[in-house]
């Protein structure tokens, strides 16, 4: 799995112009399936999302997480995340999981960071055109990935 989350103030998807999720201070979670996850790799990166110190303390240091700000989340899932883009100017999808392996891991990384979070996690629609808006703040942007463990 990997993971894009940015730090935001607010961050919204619209889907054929609806509304299908909005949030204010807390992550907009970009999120990449393949073919290779497990369920290790959602615990693993559902804990890393929520424990994450990126928000700032009373000394403007980033010392906090999302539960210590009541922060929240808008998780997108996103396949090109794993786009292959070595050869051409084409990128390919391959190692990116196919509807019937990524949804049920989309759909369980919902209920756990709700979980862990003990709040509603805010989505989009999977495989749907989405419209996503934010204001990155900061800005804080945090790659992760969970084969490459940096």
């Amino acid at each position: 799995m990997r993971a894009i989350i940015q730090r935001v103030t607010e961050a919204s998807c619209k889907v054929d112009g609806e509304v299908t999720g909005a949030i204010t201070n807390g992550f907009l979670v970009l999120l990449g399936i393949e073919d290779a996850d497990t369920g290790e790799d959602l615990d693993w990166l559902s804990q890393k999302i929520v424990n994450m110190r990126v928000f700032g303390d009373e000394n403007g240091l980033m010392n906090k997480g999302l539960m210590d700000i009541d922060g929240n989340i808008l998780l997108i899932s996103q396949f090109t995340l794993f786009a292959s883009t070595k050869k051409g100017n084409r990128p390919g999808f391959t190692r990116a999981a196919r509807p019937d392996k990524a949804i049920p891991l989309y759909e369980s990384m919902i209920k756990q960071l709700s979980s862990l979070l003990n709040k509603e996690i805010q989505t989009g629609i999977f495989g749907a055109d989405m419209k996503i808006s934010l204001v990155n703040d900061g800005p804080v942007t945090i790659s992760i990935d969970t084969k490459n463990k940096e």
